[in-house]
């Protein structure tokens, strides 16, 4: 919640389908931009985070705005990592990583 993460769409009657959820603007935005920008860039440039970009993508190119989802939810990905680690304390290692 504080790092404002959170797709919210406003649906509601004939336009639910077509609704694109979008990012809200709960939490530190200063944090969620640094974030977003992150998964940006782990999205385009680093290997681990490419292909998992890839294969969430499969079969959903289509769909109205789902880069931009799959982005925020490679951000989230990112600030559950750097939180793993600050917790326990640990280097980063690709190996720990679950390809889910």
């Amino acid at each position: 919640k504080l790092a404002g993460l959170d797709l919210s769409a406003s649906r509601s009657g004939k336009t639910a389908m077509k609704a694109t959820p979008v990012i809200s603007k709960r939490g530190n935005a200063d944090l969620r931009y640094a974030l977003c920008q992150a998964a940006v860039v782990a999205s385009t440039k680093n290997n681990y985070f490419r292909l998992w970009f890839a294969k969430q993508l499969e079969g959903r190119a289509r769909e109205q705005g789902i880069v931009g989802i799959l982005r925020i939810k490679l951000a989230a990905k990112l600030l559950g990592i750097a939180w793993s680690l600050m917790k326990n304390k640990e280097m980063f290692a690709y190996e720990k990583l679950n390809y889910s």
